[in-house]
């Protein structure tokens, strides 16, 4: 066994924020480490990663997943490099996928580290691109929404780590039209400009639903939702006859106090027969091996570009969860834990 750090640090909730989080409602602590038991290792975490369903976690409400526990380190997708292994088939020096993130050293039983190979990819990939947001795009689009070749295409949240992955597979799997909504005329430009969307606006420069309507004047057939509020109205006007969507998320008001108010045209999915889904990666596991053959080949050839908005220091943790929720993000947000 290798010589190991006397402690590590690792973010704790240690409040249930209401509304928006605060940096109070968080603590940084340090924990000291130990040789792993039988049947599992001990990783040195390189990055973790920080996403939107997180907020909800925060909150002490029965849901798909549990809640973080007050007062206990909070988790999450990480990758990083077994230190010490007191488990078959791993080694020190192998490099892992996992689910213990927000801390510099993670103890991890063995059936829950999956290898994962620095030369095919950058490690960083397997937290969003090759990971857990690449098959949320893959599954959302082709099981959940149904994607058929000449399709028009709308995502909201196009320029994050899910929406902009969505986008390019629409493309590539010939979409007659894609849109995307964004939060700055930056996140526009690259949409239009490198991923190949048709056309992308700013919601902040007016109301969604008109500039969705100029965007796709002949309609759209499948919304890629991970935003909700006015966006999901927008697109409930906009999808044509036996238009489908996909419920991926809705960051929009994740951080509301008081009850949201529904869309106001939901008479439409009566007559339009629309099909709205929510979409859940735990699902979806099945088509793994498929996702990663396919998505692995785009991005090899070039078809396929990826974006990472890197905060470094585990000390910045927690910015970078906020960061995330106020958009500052381009693509997929990771924590890197050291500088």
């Amino acid at each position: 066994m290798s010589v190991l750090p006397a402690s590590s640090r690792e973010w704790h909730l240690v409040a249930r924020p209401h509304g928006w989080p605060a940096p109070t409602d968080f603590a940084l602590r340090e924990t000291p480490v130990t040789e792993p038991a039988e049947g599992r290792v001990l990783v040195r975490n390189l990055h973790f990663s920080v996403d939107p369903y997180m907020r909800g976690r925060m909150n002490d409400v029965k849901s798909y997943i549990p809640p973080f526990k007050l007062d206990h380190p909070m988790d999450g997708g990480a990758v990083g490099e077994v230190i010490a292994s007191n488990a078959e088939g791993f080694a020190v020096g192998d490099h892992v996928l996992h689910g213990l993130g927000w801390r510099e050293y993670a103890d991890v039983p063995a059936q829950r580290a999956t290898k994962v190979d620095p030369d095919l990819a950058p490690l960083s990939a397997y937290l969003g691109v090759l990971g857990m947001t690449g098959l949320t795009a893959y599954a959302g689009l082709f099981d959940v929404a149904s994607f058929k070749e000449g399709d028009a295409v709308f995502v909201s949240g196009a320029a994050g780590a899910v929406g902009s992955q969505v986008g390019q597979m629409a493309r590539l799997k010939g979409a007659s039209r894609i849109i995307g909504s964004a939060g700055s005329d930056e996140k526009v430009k690259w949409l239009v400009e490198e991923l190949g969307f048709d056309a992308a606006f700013n919601y902040k420069d007016g109301p969604v639903k008109d500039q969705l309507r100029e965007a796709a004047p002949d309609g759209i057939d499948v919304y890629f939702d991970n935003v909700g509020g006015d966006h999901l109205e927008a697109a409930i006007s906009s999808l044509n006859v036996h238009g489908r969507a996909t419920i991926c998320g809705m960051i929009a008001q994740y951080n509301d106090t008081e009850p949201v108010p529904g869309p106001r045209n939901m008479a439409m999915i009566i007559g339009k027969r629309l099909r709205l889904q929510g979409v859940l990666v735990g699902d979806h596991y099945g088509l793994q091996q498929q996702f990663v053959q396919e998505v692995g080949g785009w991005l090899g050839s070039g078809e396929l570009k990826h974006r990472e908005t890197f905060v470094e220091g585990i000390e910045n943790g927690v910015e970078a969860f906020l960061g995330l929720l106020r958009g500052d993000n381009t693509g997929k947000m990771i924590v890197s834990t050291t500088r």
